[in-house]
């Protein structure tokens, strides 16, 4: 039984109890309040025990969601650790290719400019030997028409 049922009856029993006169005394049933007083002593170690439980029960829970914060906490850190490690790959592999893109642009330059002076070379060495040649044409016209002594044979 409940320990507030309990104190009621006690209650109801004290406030309906015959009052001796000329006193502000009451005449209550001993065996009564006995009887209530060894129903509380009953009723009160069991709900002290639900009580303990209760507490102990509302303890472990919080224990509980107090483990699964932490657990969910590490597990956003380690994610959050997880992407910062990603982004850094990534910033690294974007340093890394346009390092390389660089690096190609420059070979492309060397490559460009040291294809332009070797077909400047070889233009020059053309336009000096068809100007030679263009020389040894005319000399040879030249002597065709007469215009130059023949050459001895020797």
């Amino acid at each position: 039984m409940d320990v507030l049922v309990l104190i009621d009856k006690l209650d109801d029993l004290v406030h309906n109890a015959k009052q001796v006169p000329l006193t502000g005394r009451v005449g209550v049933d001993k065996d009564e309040i006995y009887d209530l007083l060894d129903q509380m002593r009953a009723t009160i170690p069991e709900e002290i025990k639900q009580a303990r439980w209760i507490v102990k029960e509302r303890q472990e829970m919080l224990a509980e969601a107090k483990r699964e914060a932490e657990r969910i906490v590490a597990e956003a850190r380690e994610r959050q650790n997880q992407l910062t490690s990603e982004q850094e790959v990534t910033k690294q592999a974007e340093r890394t290719a346009e390092d390389i893109i660089e690096d190609a642009r420059a070979r492309e330059r060397e490559i460009r400019l040291g294809a332009e002076d070797y077909a400047d070379d070889i233009l020059n060495t053309l336009e000096v030997n068809l100007s030679k040649f263009i020389g040894a044409v005319q000399r040879g016209r030249e002597r065709l028409q007469g215009k130059d002594e023949p050459a001895e044979v020797g």
